[in-house]
């Protein structure tokens, strides 16, 4: 992924629970912010979703976009944009490192869309998206444990 912007946190929980939360796109907008819908198309051979619809409003990137995951057990999951309005790219992982009764969580980013945009600007919108999913999803595995 070129020019990605990532960052970090530790939640206090094991990366089976962690990863449990990742993978429930259902309830995605519950904690997700900016995350109207997420609805999987296609279920993968594990379980897990393949392919996922989602609408998002996150000022300034508002869309409607279909991701393509793949996941690596409970320690990574990859994604990639299948097709999306304003996105012309998306590519993003999930890294989840064991910490003994905690998981520190990495979070990629890597998004292109279709307007103009200053670098500078498309970094610091990923990475108030970056930083406002890590704190979400810390807080929904934490509150679930």
């Amino acid at each position: 992924m070129a020019e990605q912007t990532t960052s970090s946190i530790v939640i206090d929980a094991e990366p089976s629970a962690v990863m449990a939360v990742i993978s429930d796109f259902d309830a995605y907008p519950v904690w997700a912010q900016g995350v109207k819908k997420a609805e999987v198309v296609e279920d993968g051979t594990d379980g897990r979703a393949e392919q996922v619809y989602f609408e998002l409003d996150a000022s300034p990137i508002k869309d409607a976009y279909t991701l393509e995951y793949d996941w690596t057990g409970d320690e990574a999951v990859r994604w990639t944009l299948v097709e999306g309005k304003m996105l012309k790219a998306m590519d993003g992982a999930y890294e989840l490192a064991d910490r003994g009764g905690s998981t520190e969580v990495t979070y990629r980013l890597a998004v292109d869309i279709s307007i103009p945009m200053i670098g500078m600007l498309k970094r610091k919108a990923e990475k108030v998206i970056i930083d406002t999913a890590l704190k979400g999803l810390k807080k929904r595995v934490e509150s679930l444990g």
